[in-house]
């Protein structure tokens, strides 16, 4: 799967994120965010650099479960998840550089 420019419909539970198997690209925001829109060209491109990972952009906010389940505090907070353990975070990446404990996650 490749960058996804919506946000899910339905927000899946935490369970279904662990279970799912190979890398996941967990992104948290908001439609509404500054932060969130200004982020997307910078992660449409690393995703597109990384290839076959699943990318879930996850719409966050008070009430959210998937994001106090991994204690999101700010947005957007991007996460690289393997088999359900958290291998990497980055929250509000404004340049490529910032990217660089994603990709490393995703490299090892």
């Amino acid at each position: 799967m490749t960058y996804r420019a919506d946000y899910l419909a339905v927000e899946p539970t935490r369970t279904a994120v662990d279970a799912m198997e190979g890398a996941v690209v967990l992104e948290f925001g908001a439609p509404c965010c500054g932060h969130c829109r200004d982020a997307q060209p910078l992660l449409r491109d690393w995703l597109a650099e990384v290839g076959e990972v699943t990318h879930l952009k996850v719409e966050d906010g008070k009430g959210r479960p998937l994001g106090r389940a991994f204690g999101v505090k700010l947005w957007p907070t991007v996460i690289v998840l393997e088999e359900g353990r958290e291998r990497a975070r980055v929250v509000r990446p404004t340049r490529a550089s910032d990217l660089d404990a994603l990709r490393a996650a995703l490299d090892a």
